[in-house]
């Protein structure tokens, strides 16, 4: 819209109806702009346009308005709206700017208020504020935000001297000399990033606020205006203080951040800097992108903006500390220290000593990081070096990456003692990682479209290889979580091959095949061009290759079945490989969603690491019998119901109706305690509900004991899900004389553990008063589903598998996860006379993973596709298609 096509907003105050004329001509502007903006007009025309537009507007209420006082005072444009970019539903940032305080004079007050009414009757979203110059320049001083505002004001109209007479006394000079002011800055910008946990890669990052937003570019030029009197980015290149490809950068960058603001703002229909996931998906489709195999249009998309905004966070971070070299304060007066012949030391960070170091010798762009882990004295990389090696990736070549001593330097980072995870990440940060790597250059940025991964790939796998190193430590902290962990990590010979699995493990996610098939490959050639040997490659290649094996088995099958034991230790070979299997699952895991770990997989995967190695030990020729295991069992629970004095003839009145499976199912800690509690149970007790506050899983037991019924496991999940319980594990027995004995696994929904007595009692009351009195309604789920579940839906899926001794039937349940799930699964068994002999649960952010092994009524596993086909169907109607 030109200036001789606006609206005549004048004119239109006159009208009858000018509160309507005005909402029109505003819904005709923003519908116009949107048009121009799916036509990919440029986005810095549009938003000058709409800041023009808004003047405009402005320019002709304010002597409608304020009448007699429209030239007392001036009508001033500040923050996004003074910089004239103006989104969609931006708020529209004004000063009233008075020589004396319009609260004097009632009569002005009113006008004012009757202006900013109107602007908001017509739907825009004014945020105002009344002072006089003198409380402007008093404000300015006391907070930097308010000198920040004023550094971008512009005068729309009204009383211009009183403006120009303001900016006269904001000089440095005079106000916020730039160094007082770049201080108050960074501390600003260090509060904002960890509002945000000091990461861009959130999964649905603030475009403005967060790391790497458009925030960081406005501070670069609120600093450059305040140090050096610049007005746009491009002065900083005349200046000298951007490269021209830095300024390219930053400048495509920005427009991209716009564009993606405008388009949040238009597809939600307010003032939304969030990228929501409800957002994401349909953003991927305007911006073009097309799902392929193995890499969703939304993941493509996601990538390309967390690559923008970590490209704005690591220029941010270089320039503000090129700004703090340069103070009158900073390190320019210090004097430099020799390091070596290519780097020296100024106030504690390296410099190279020339701007041609790297290319005289493109080695030292890994020898810096190495020096940097040989002297932890020294504190990072001068501003000037960091802009060295950004402009010098180019030449970490295929001749470079096949250079035998390249090779040797990039092993002795992975060998040192200590600094490896954090030159890992420097080498990131500056972008030569990806350089000397490539293929990990396909993973920076790349995310996964759930809610489990809370990282990008790239981010994961230096957690993974973080979480490693915390395994190495000497002396951990006593409150380390993971004691087991670091003796194990004694007993492997070669640190570094791990930290090279753990680096390399995800490098083919998104590659559109098996990611870890296709990143055994890459391990193999990265082994290679190392120089590593043919044993060490291997071992690297088939980490990366099952680095999911050990989860998998242990939360998804039965690992008191020795067949089950037998067949993961085959696969595993020996204990070295079990060692550095273990190591690297527990870090995986870890690095995924801290949140979903908890001590019960502790737990689990110790019990699967200490059972196979005594498995491997014994000998894979000469697998442990269950019979072996259960005489086994028997006798470590005998002595201690023996310590415990329970006599014998109540230990046999109890063991008598129990199977042999009972106890291959059980751990003798678990069956003395058990034993104990029937002992002492008569009918009155019944049905018998215990809590055990901390089993040896980690979590707490739910111990139920009363008369076999078809419909106990849909009513105690549904009372345990009530009861806002997270049920990790279920494993149910039918005794020998047709009672039901139910154990349960439960965690509270965070994580914690049931460690308070009135709780404790709380959840066995409830459960045995819902078990007593069953209602033919299921009770319903306290817990209530996530909004965010509903982005990430999963059609529901059912597997069957034939357990290879016939004993059983295994049914793998897929689905979105939703409250109440494990009863209406219940309410499926009961429906079709299915008894339940254990279940596996897994919650993988919004999706369900569960695993249950089941027979009929008879105590024999499915063997009809009619009756496979009928529980399938009622599962499908009872937890929904998706």
């Amino acid at each position: 819209m030109t200036t001789s096509t606006l609206p005549p907003f004048d004119a239109l105050l006159r009208q009858a109806a000018p509160l309507q004329a005005y909402k029109d001509h505003l819904a005709a502007f923003r519908a116009e702009l949107v048009e121009r903006f799916d036509a990919d007009e440029a986005i810095a025309n549009l938003l000058h346009e709409r800041a023009d537009f808004i003047d405009h507007l402005l320019s002709a209420c304010w002597p409608h308005f304020l009448g007699e006082y429209a030239d007392a005072l001036c009508l001033v444009a500040v923050g996004g709206y003074g910089r004239r970019e103006l989104h969609p539903h931006s708020d529209i940032d004004l000063l009233l700017l008075a020589e004396r305080s319009p609260a004097d004079n009632p009569a002005c007050s009113e006008r004012i208020g009757a202006l900013l009414q109107f602007l908001w009757d017509v739907g825009l979203s004014p945020g105002q504020s009344v002072r006089t110059t003198v409380e402007c320049l008093e404000e300015a001083v006391r907070d930097q935000t308010v000198i920040t505002n004023l550094l971008e004001a512009r005068a729309i109209c009204g009383n211009q001297a009183l403006f120009q007479q303001l900016q006269a006394q904001l000089t440095p000079e005079q106000v916020w000399p730039a160094p007082a002011f770049f201080a108050a800055k960074l501390a600003e910008q260090q509060a904002r990033y960890r509002k945000y946990h000091d990461t861009a890669y959130n999964l649905e990052p603030n475009v403005k606020e967060g790391p790497g937003g458009l925030r960081d570019i406005q501070i670069i030029a609120w600093v450059t205006r305040r140090r050096y009197g610049t007005s746009n980015l491009t002065q900083l290149v005349s200046q000298g203080i951007l490269s021209q490809a830095e300024y390219l950068e930053l400048n495509r960058a920005r427009n991209y951040l716009w564009t993606v603001r405008f388009a949040l703002h238009t597809l939600s229909g307010r003032h939304e800097d969030r990228l929501l996931f409800e957002y994401q998906k349909q953003l991927a489709d305007r911006f073009g992108f097309v799902s392929t195999v193995g890499n969703q249009a939304v993941e493509q998309f996601m990538q390309q903006h967390f690559r923008t905004i970590k490209g704005v966070e690591r220029l941010n971070e270089m320039l503000l500390q090129f700004f703090q070299e340069a103070m009158p304060n900073g390190q320019a007066a210090v004097e430099p220290v020799a390091v070596d012949a290519s780097f020296r030391s100024i106030g504690g960070y390296l410099e190279a000593v020339d701007d041609t170091l790297f290319k005289r010798n493109p080695l030292a762009l890994l020898e810096i990081f190495l020096l940097l882990q040989k002297n932890p004295a020294l504190l990072g990389i001068r501003a000037s070096t960091i802009r060295l090696i950004r402009s010098s990736l180019d030449l970490i070549d295929d001749d470079f990456r096949y250079d035998p001593l390249a090779c040797r330097l990039f092993l002795k980072i992975l060998r040192e003692p200590q600094g490896i995870t954090h030159q890992l990440r420097r080498m990131n940060r500056h972008g030569v990682l990806a350089a000397y790597l490539p293929e990990f250059a396909r993973i920076v940025g790349r995310m996964q479209f759930d809610l489990f991964h809370i990282y990008t790939v790239d981010e994961h796998s230096l957690f993974v290889v973080g979480n490693l190193r915390s395994f190495a430590l000497e002396h951990p902290d006593p409150r380390d979580e993971h004691p087991f962990a670091h003796e194990v990590f004694r007993q492997i010979p070669k640190p570094e091959l791990l930290y090279i699995a753990g680096l390399l493990h995800d490098i083919a996610k998104g590659s559109g095949s098996d990611h870890s098939e296709a990143g055994g490959r890459i391990a193999t050639t990265f082994c290679r061009r190392h120089g590593l040997g043919d044993d060490d490659t291997k071992l690297v290649s088939w980490l990366v290759r099952n680095h999911l094996l050990m989860s998998l088995t242990a939360q998804r099958k039965d690992i008191s079945d020795p067949d089950v034991v037998h067949q993961f230790a085959a696969g595993v070979g020996n204990v070295e490989h079990l060692s550095y299997l273990y190591l690297l699952t527990i870090a995986d895991i870890r690095a995924t969603n801290e949140s979903l770990w908890n001590a019960w997989k502790d737990a689990l995967l110790k019990e699967l690491y200490v059972v196979t190695r005594r498995a491997l030990r014994r000998g894979l020729h000469d697998p442990i019998a269950q019979n072996e295991i259960r005489d086994a069992r028997r006798h470590d629970a005998e002595r201690r119901l023996e310590q415990l004095g329970l006599p014998r003839h109540a230990r046999d009145a109890v063991w008598v109706n129990l199977s042999d499976e009972y106890f291959l199912r059980f751990a003798p800690e678990e069956i003395a305690w058990h034993t104990v509690a029937l002992a002492g149970c008569g009918a009155a007790d019944l049905p018998l509900v215990l809590l055990r506050p901390e089993s040896q899983w980690g979590s707490a037991e739910v111990f139920i004991y009363l008369r076999y019924q078809d419909h106990i496991f849909a009513n105690s999940t549904a009372l345990l899900d009530q009861l806002g319980l997270t049920i990790l594990d279920a494993r149910l027995i039918t005794t020998n004389h047709g009672y039901a004995l139910n154990s349960y696994q439960v965690l509270e929904q965070n994580n914690a553990p049931i460690d308070h007595l009135m709780r404790q009692t709380e959840i066995a009351h409830h459960l045995r008063a819902g078990l007593l009195n069953p209602s033919e309604k299921l009770p319903r789920p306290a817990r209530r589903q996530a909004a965010q579940i509903k982005h990430f839906a999963i059609p529901t899926q059912i597997y069957y598998q034939d357990d290879p001794q016939g004993r059983h039937t295994i049914m793998e349940l897929f689905a979105t996860d939703q409250p109440g799930l494990l009863s209406k699964v219940g309410q499926a068994f009961t429906r079709h006379g299915i008894r339940v002999l254990n279940a596996k649960v897994s919650t993988i952010g919004s999706h369900a993973e569960d695993v249950f092994y089941i027979t009929d009524r008879e105590n024999q596993p499915l063997t009809t596709e009619a009756a496979k086909e009928g529980l399938r169907a009622s599962l499908v109607e009872l937890v929904g298609k998706n």
